[in-house]
């Protein structure tokens, strides 16, 4: 089969490596916040009725849910190599589909038989309506899966905070579920107001947040890097948001067709508790938390902290490594990664940070690096004698190295 021998070669060639073309994804209710590095005359080039790109999709092997007008595998991340003079591309699914455990290893191809998560840039103007992702039970109800997520705000591409970078989160506590009912009733007579009932964030650099399944948020103007479980579901439950109309059809998005018009039903699909917890705030804030003490490895030239971690389906890390230095990095589980600073080499291939990308331009800033090569250790250097290297890896569920901080 033609892709076996494609993942086979392109395994072969980066010698557990994999190098990912970017992959762009518009939203039609959104206003990019231009901060993803895409050329200006490119973030509205797939036309109108799509919507501007906002955001950009890394190790994804899960399709964007994005309505009658979604382009082919859009949201899927592709292979790039090297066949003879060609350079060639092929589905990142279709390499995991053919190379299973020898590519996501084995713990994670016998339990999923897919690479269960992706991560994102979610790069906004403005801010999200309050919005719910479900869980597994609901999401089944439309042959989806659940979708936790989380955030971390990079601070190399938060020049600029955006219009509203503030984050609602779930339900003021002493608040009921009539009046969320009757929220959820008035989405279509204008402002619904369901951000009466909710409290904000404000959000900070170099920090992030949990959010499971269930909980109502509407993440603010900050460009956002998002780990996630590998689902697209979600509903829209804020009827205006920055002077703009969310159309009816997101309130029922990822409702069964059966159930469209029973406003329960949506209801439901909130986890009600966790939203008025009083401490969901605290609970669910995530500051980075070093790998191994700062004075063990700032000797070794590099610093690894944990920035997600509050969720068994996936984890993060930022890596940093000091201007000049070679460093060889182990890990126990597959990952991909994404460079926010920097350049070098990474293994066999040429890594750096691009300034400004095409649409359609092909980088050296995304990889999937394999279980095997995760274990034996990825050698990095940085060429640089002044500009550390920058990267983040995201890593699929129960990473044997993380443990969970509930």
């Amino acid at each position: 089969m033609e892709y076996a021998k494609s993942a086979a070669s392109a395994l072969d060639q980066g010698k557990g490596i994999l190098r990912l073309a970017p992959a762009w994804v518009p939203r039609s209710f959104c206003v990019p916040g231009r901060r993803i590095k895409l050329h200006p005359d490119d973030y509205y080039v797939l036309g109108g009725q799509r919507g501007g790109i906002d955001e950009r999709w890394f190790s994804s092997t899960t399709p964007a849910k994005n309505g009658p007008l979604t382009g082919v595998n859009e949201g899927l991340s592709h292979i790039v190599f090297k066949d003879g003079s060609q350079e060639k591309q092929f589905l990142l699914r279709d390499a995991v589909d053919e190379l299973k455990g020898e590519l996501i290893g084995d713990r994670l191809w016998k339990k999923y038989g897919l690479w269960p998560m992706y991560s994102k840039f979610f790069d906004n103007l403005g801010p999200l309506p309050h919005h719910v992702h479900h869980n597994d039970e609901k999401a089944a109800l439309i042959g989806q899966l659940g979708k936790p997520e989380a955030y971390y705000f990079p601070p190399q591409v938060n020049n600029h905070g955006g219009d509203f970078p503030y984050t609602f989160f779930g339900i003021t506590p002493g608040t009921t579920k009539e009046q969320i009912l009757e929220c959820l009733k008035n989405f279509t007579k204008g402002d619904n107001k369901i951000t009466n009932y909710s409290q904000a964030a404000r959000l900070q650099p170099g920090t992030g947040w949990d959010v499971p399944p269930g909980v109502l948020h509407a993440p603010g103007s900050f460009c956002t890097y998002e780990p996630q479980k590998a689902s697209d579901v979600f509903a829209m439950y804020q009827s205006l948001v920055n002077n703009a109309i969310i159309p009816e059809e997101l309130l029922w998005n990822g409702t069964p067709k059966e159930s469209i018009g029973d406003y329960q039903a949506l209801l439901d699909v909130l986890d009600w508790d966790l939203n008025v917890d009083p401490n969901l705030l605290h609970d669910r804030f995530m500051e980075p938390i070093p790998v191994k003490p700062f004075e063990e490895t700032d000797s070794e030239g590099y610093r690894d902290l944990w920035i997600c971690y509050k969720c068994h389906d996936y984890g993060a890390k930022e890596l940093t490594i000091a201007p000049g230095r070679t460093v060889i990095i182990k890990d126990a589980a597959a990952y991909g990664l994404i460079m926010m600073q920097g350049h070098g080499t990474m293994g066999d291939w040429v890594i750096e940070t691009p300034a400004l990308i095409r649409y359609g331009q092909l980088t050296h800033d995304e990889y999937f690096v394999s279980e095997a090569a995760a274990k034996e250790g990825v050698k990095i250097t940085n060429l640089s004698p002044t500009d550390p290297i920058v990267m983040l890896k995201h890593f699929g569920p129960d990473n044997p190295d993380m443990e969970v901080q509930r």
